[in-house]
């Protein structure tokens, strides 16, 4: 007796498959090109959601990725830089985004006189790059220069038990009031 075969494609089976493009090919690219203070982009599979029940072959598959652009990338290109490694590995997939905005990278110009101040009274002597993104970049976007600043420790920040402790709150509130007093 011969094995019963499925007529129908997995789709978590051929998703797999891109994940692992993604993961591996498409993030090694990635790490080829530098930016000099926000380091390389990033690609990240964060979800994956697909079939009903497991012993019915699944018809469709979901992925949900974040990919981290630098400065001059756009949320087109990098659509267009993923179809075509997809081609290129005879893989397909329909590919969009459920973003509400697009997540620029923020690259402020660390000369800007604001700027300049601000790291003299935080006692830095030049800018340094971050590989999240918060609204300081929609901010920037929109034509006001922006810095990203805070207490804390970025490891502990969106989690489900998020927190800082008073001294790093009360070390920043000082830096703040050093930044504002220096003013003219």
């Amino acid at each position: 007796m011969a094995p019963r075969r499925s007529l129908a494609k997995n789709a978590v089976h051929g998703m797999a498959r891109i994940v692992d493009v993604l993961e591996t090919d498409y993030a090694a690219r990635l790490r080829k090109h530098r930016h000099p203070l926000l380091g390389t982009a990033t690609v990240n599979v964060g979800m994956i959601s697909g079939g009903a029940q497991p012993n019915i072959v699944p018809d469709r598959c979901a992925i949900t990725i974040d990919r981290r652009t630098l400065p001059g990338e756009t949320e087109t290109g990098v659509r267009r830089e993923i179809a075509g490694l997809l081609r290129t590995k005879r893989l397909s997939a329909k590919i969009f985004s459920t973003k509400l905005a697009p997540c620029l990278p923020l690259e402020t110009n660390p000369k800007l006189p604001l700027v300049r101040q601000f790291l003299r009274s935080v006692g830095q002597t030049r800018s340094v790059g971050v590989d999240f993104f918060c609204d300081a970049a929609v901010l920037s976007r929109g034509g006001i220069p922006s810095v990203v600043f805070g207490p804390g420790d970025i490891a502990q920040a969106h989690t489900a038990d998020e927190w800082i402790s008073l001294d790093s709150l009360e070390r920043g509130k000082n830096l703040l009031l050093n930044f504002l007093e220096s003013l003219p």
